[in-house]
């Protein structure tokens, strides 16, 4: 819980993401008098995170200014060029309230250091590196997306929305070589062979796909840094500083001059520096697990630092978290990935969490088996850690609903189904998986559609019913991190239960309701006499005999204890 100092203009205090006026002040005189108050968020825990994922280029052009830099002005293929979304863009829709009336409480983009500036062509036409995975230097922000200062704003405008920040960071390549981009010294990539995913060695001792060198991350030997980087900071006027700065973390933790850990100080720079609370790691199955536990342990030193010196921006005492992307896991497979010679645990080498491959095809089976199976294992299994679920992703070319025809049930099963959820910008809005003239994960990656939430009414509700359960779900831990429960088949209630520590938290949740009157049941959940609370439909309601009586138009029930 954190204090913001907030203007009283209207007559009105209101808190974050507050939706009604409290009496006492409504009467206020306006008055420009400074009022402190405390801003209270709901208990949080990773399990249960709702986070949104975001390319950073897609999402919102906050300066126009920077939307062309490196002169990269060549044409590209369609939605393979830079399309102006910037940081800027992301704090505009914080400070809107956006992610807050989701229901998100941790926002994940797409890796803004600096990218190489050159185009690839690789048999998809003329390609910038707008999707930032493609790095140059990972000690800059590329100034299509930013600066510093846009980082440093965005980080604090979303710590004070209660909302936690992600970068998506890559340890396993370098951008590909290009006329502009030349290749860097072979003590640090290996330029072949290229991955056959056959064995372990077959997925991490080579390249990924052609023209994308890969970091010897598995290599113990010292290296010189590059020319190139050394002749960059110098003409930037910070080649006295980044040296220094590698010097001392050197000596500090004892480490070779190995490519990995160069990587892993400028990585965790970002942490101490800005304060980011997680990273999502890029192409985790490709790199030797070794290298995600010492890139943990040097993140969770930075972020303790940045804790020790900013303790007034504090959210929580939780570590600094990650979640991994291990191409193709799913939950199924339980804790460890099979690379046929060899498994592998990444749970024990610094995540927190899996991204859960698995969740797009469980979709399509009804809703009290995936809960019942995700509530089993997250409880058993997977105890004290975590995945993440999505159901459209950025470079995930069999999405679940990919004709966007089946908006209800995707909000229904990202947002319920038991685990952290990630919300694919635009999956909220029916953004189009499916673009003329696009190429592959191309068609994933259009800009965000916010004309049509503006204009399309239909648009409009399923936003709305996004919202709902978003709220839900960042209100209530039960949701996402507790125990399911089934109450009654027809019509479809179940519960969640989550209790930990001095946090006790249920509800009752109903799905595929009939419309008008319907009774839930809540029996041996909520007793008779209690006072509930319908989120969905606003209205207030109490137990009797076991049951609940709702009369609405509305398919889903929210319900929670009233306060």
């Amino acid at each position: 819980m954190r204090k913001l100092l907030l203007a009283i203009t209207t007559g009105a205090l209101c808190f974050v993401n507050c939706k009604k006026v409290d009496s006492k002040l409504a009467n206020q005189p306006q008055t420009d008098t400074i009022v402190e108050e405390e801003i209270k968020h709901p208990p949080f825990a990773w399990e249960g995170a709702n986070i949104y994922f975001l390319l950073t280029d897609r999402f919102k052009n906050g300066n126009p200014e920077n939307d062309i830099t490196f002169n990269r002005k060549d044409s590209t293929a369609v939605l393979r060029g830079f399309k102006g979304g910037d940081l800027n863009g992301i704090v505009q829709k914080i400070e809107e309230g956006y992610f807050n009336d989701l229901g998100v409480n941790a926002i994940w983009f797409t890796p803004i250091v600096e990218q190489i500036h050159g185009s690839t062509d690789e048999g998809t036409g003329p390609t910038y590196a707008f999707h930032g995975y493609w790095t140059k230097d990972w000690t800059a922000i590329d100034p299509n997306f930013g600066t510093k200062q846009d980082l440093h704003r965005l980080v604090k405008s979303a710590h004070k929305k209660g909302i936690r920040v992600i970068l998506d960071v890559v340890m396993n390549h370098t951008g590909p070589v290009t006329e502009l981009d030349p290749v860097w010294p072979e003590e640090w990539v290996r330029t072949s062979p290229k991955c056959d995913f056959s064995t372990y060695e077959g997925t991490t001792a080579c390249t990924l796909v052609a023209n994308l060198p890969d970091i010897l991350t598995e290599s113990d030997e010292a290296v010189e840094l590059p020319d190139a980087l050394l002749s960059k900071w110098k003409q930037e006027g910070r080649l006295s500083q980044e040296l220094d700065e590698l010097n001392r973390f050197f000596e500090r933790t004892g480490y070779p001059r190995a490519p990995r850990f160069y990587i892993i100080k400028w990585l965790t720079d970002y942490i101490h520096e800005f304060g980011v609370d997680g990273f999502r790691v890029d192409t985790v199955k490709h790199v030797n697990e070794n290298a995600w536990a010492e890139l943990e342990k040097e993140a969770q030193h930075a972020f303790e630092l940045w804790k020790k010196k900013h303790p007034e921006e504090v959210m929580d005492q939780l570590p600094f978290y990650m979640v991994g992307e291990v191409y193709n896991y799913g939950i199924s497979a339980g804790r460890k990935y099979d690379f046929g010679d060899k498994q592998v645990d990444y749970f024990n080498h610094g995540f927190k969490a899996l991204i859960n491959f698995e969740l797009k095809y469980d979709a399509e089976r009804d809703y009290e088996s995936v809960f019942r199976k995700y509530s089993y294992l997250l409880n058993t299994k997977f105890a004290g850690k975590s995945i993440l679920n999505y159901l459209s992703s950025h470079d995930d070319g069999q999405p679940f609903d990919p004709d966007r025809k089946k908006p209800y049930k995707t909000a229904n099963m990202l947002l319920l189904t038991p685990g952290a959820s990630q919300i694919y910008y635009g999956d909220e809005t029916m953004r189009p998986l499916k673009v003329e003239g696009a190429i592959g994960d191309a068609n994933l990656r259009s800009t965000m559609n916010w004309s049509d939430l503006d204009s399309v009414d239909t648009i409009k509700k399923i936003h709305q019913h996004w919202q709902k359960l978003g709220q839900f779900r960042r209100n209530h831990m039960a949701v996402g991190a507790g125990k399911h429960s089934r109450l009654s088949k027809y019509p479809y209630v179940f519960s969640r239960s989550y209790v930990q520590d001095d946090i006790r938290d249920k509800v009752v949740i109903g799905l595929d309701l009939p419309e008008g009157k319907k009774d839930l049941n809540v029996k041996g959940f909520f007793g008779d006499g209690t006072t509930l609370w319908d989120a969905y439909s606003e209205t207030e309601v109490l137990v009797k005999k076991g049951k609940v009586t709702l009369d609405n138009p509305y398919s889903t029930a929210l319900l929670e204890v009233k306060e």
